[in-house]
């Protein structure tokens, strides 16, 4: 019997800032997530570095006694990863590389090698590729001499590989290559979209890793790839499905994060228009993240960004199996009541049911109310029907539970 191959997980470290517009718990929160993005990208976090300051300090991100206090902890456990959660500047990058000696990651690129491991398709290497030389451009001088010190590992795929482009010309040459590649994928898409008919479409949008994937092959019965790792869907993948006898097209879409890449935004134009041209829109929420208030705002940031806010939503609040509020014993009368205690009625009395009555609560793994939303789903698809086609509406009668 054959041995399993071991993971080697690359040593990292996390370096954040406390400042006035991030205070601790949400430098922490922002932390834990970065914590996440690198073991999804192959790292093992070994510690945490936090610094208060009324801003990153703009030659070093951090202070010099905490950037000498990091030096000492990289030296003497053999680190060989930093990574910062924030985007920083070329010239900090570069200042900070010569204090440090070990390979610099900013939260961008590190979401952006993610998205490199994960893109499988040719369009999405391509979308991935494009955003990478974007960043990569103003940083050339200090990054590619380092590259050749180290290869491989977190931050090293993609166009990091071919030292051929440490000439700016032709990493610029290259990205006029891929934006031209980008528009001929552009209308090829737009042309897909436009043959598929007078269906009604309907797309799966939300916060990275609440479920879109296990949801998607829940109601469409397909076979998506879903994993609990961020970014673990980056192809757009659309599927006709049936409920009851009223047939639509259903798309699965790449998730969002907070300070996404501008550069992904850009390039992921096309993914995105299907977000743009869909009649109506299931925002999922993962409700048992204790930040699951601040994903949906993430997301109806972006979706303003890309026009597409003012479309039928339907909130749809995902694995409620996983959700454990905080508790308080009877006895105890100094603890308030907020909303980390909130049990899923509580949750359904606030604003979730009242200022918007299309939400509703599931799991897709554990299959529980699942008939009601697909209800939901089948009389929101109904009326945008009725309304586009409103001489064929008796082909669709009332919504009958699917045996």
């Amino acid at each position: 019997m054959l041995d399993e191959k071991k993971i080697e997980y690359e040593k990292t470290i996390l370096i954040g800032v406390v400042t006035q517009d991030q205070n601790e718990e949400k430098s922490k929160e922002y932390l834990d997530e970065l914590e996440f993005l690198a073991y999804t990208a192959g790292g093992e976090v070994r510690k945490r570095f936090t610094q208060k300051m009324a801003s990153p300090n703009p030659k070093t991100f951090v202070g010099t006694g905490k950037m000498e206090e990091i030096q000492a902890y990289i030296e003497a456990h053999s680190i060989t990863t930093a990574i910062f959660d924030d985007e920083l500047s070329p010239g900090q990058q570069r200042n900070i590389e010569k204090i440090l000696e070990c390979k610099i990651i900013d939260r961008t690129y590190l979401i952006l090698d993610i998205f490199a491991q994960r893109a499988q398709t040719s369009y999405a290497r391509t979308q991935v590729e494009l955003a990478q030389y974007q960043y990569l451009l103003p940083r050339l001088t200090g990054l590619w001499t380092h590259l050749e010190r180290q290869r491989g590992g977190i931050g090293m795929r993609g166009p990091g590989e071919t030292e051929i482009e440490t000439d700016r010309r032709i990493v610029r040459d290259r990205i006029t290559l891929l934006k031209k590649k980008m528009l001929a994928i552009d209308k090829q898409m737009a042309t897909q979209r436009g043959n598929r008919g007078s269906l009604i479409r309907v797309a799966l949008v939300g916060y990275t890793n609440v479920g879109k994937s296990t949801l998607m092959n829940v109601i469409s019965k397909s076979d998506v790839f879903a994993e609990n790792k961020l970014f673990a869907t980056l192809d757009t993948t659309v599927r006709k499905v049936v409920i009851g006898n009223l047939p639509f097209l259903l798309t699965d879409t790449v998730g969002f994060i907070r300070k996404l890449p501008t550069q992904l935004v850009e390039s992921f134009k096309s993914t995105l228009d299907e977000v743009r041209e869909a009649d109506l829109l299931l925002h999922v929420v993962d409700i048992s993240h204790e930040s699951f208030e601040d994903h949906i705002d993430a997301v109806n940031t972006i979706l303003t960004e890309i026009k597409s806010a003012d479309k039928p939503i339907v909130m749809v609040f995902n694995k409620i199996d996983a959700y454990e509020p905080e508790t308080i014993d009877d006895d105890d009368l100094i603890t308030e009541k907020t909303k980390a205690h909130y049990t899923l009625e509580d949750w359904k009395g606030t604003w979730m049911n009242t200022e918007n009555n299309d939400a509703i609560f599931i799991s897709a793994t554990e299959k529980v109310n699942l008939e009601n939303f697909r209800k939901m789903v089948y009389d929101k698809v109904r009326e945008l029907h009725s309304k586009r086609f409103p001489y064929n509406n008796y082909l669709y009668p009332d919504y009958h539970e699917e045996e």
